[in-house]
């Protein structure tokens, strides 16, 4: 669609797409409405996403010179990830952010651990992301 809506039929065609998403979720009670939408602080979040922005581009760069490099030396491997107590949302946050990040994908997730795709050591470093999952739970209310 490339951001033209010269067709209002497209218009119409996704406001209903959008209704009906919403009707059977809430028929099929998919939605906790009692629930905070977004219970996190918003100056952390603010600060974990620049953060995470300027790490994204770190991995960027670790990741150019490996592939522009002569010889391309991938260090493979798959890494659990421990996972801290915390809410489904920082969870998600910190799992999406792995996979955000260059380098990396979250393949599983489990209870306690991440299964964690690295492609070269730099990205398979524990403390980083250790750091990063910190980081993401603090953005949590109620959290330090």
């Amino acid at each position: 669609m490339s951001g033209i809506y010269d067709n209002m039929l497209i218009i119409i065609f996704g406001i209903i797409s959008s209704m009906l998403c919403a009707w059977i979720v809430h028929h099929l009670k998919l939605f906790d409405v009692g629930a905070p939408l977004i219970a996190v602080k918003t100056l952390k979040f603010a600060k974990y996403v620049f953060w995470l922005v300027v790490e994204i581009g770190k991995s960027d760069w670790n990741i150019a010179k490996v592939i522009l490099a002569n010889d391309i030396n991938l260090q493979q491997r798959l890494i659990r990830v421990p996972v801290g107590e915390g809410s489904d949302f920082s969870k998600m946050l910190y799992a999406n952010s792995i996979t955000i990040t260059p380098g990396t994908v979250t393949v599983e997730t489990e209870t306690d651990c991440f299964i964690v795709h690295a492609l070269i050591d730099e990205t398979a470093d524990q403390a980083a992301l250790a750091d990063m999952g910190s980081r993401a739970f603090a953005t949590q209310r109620g959290e330090n």
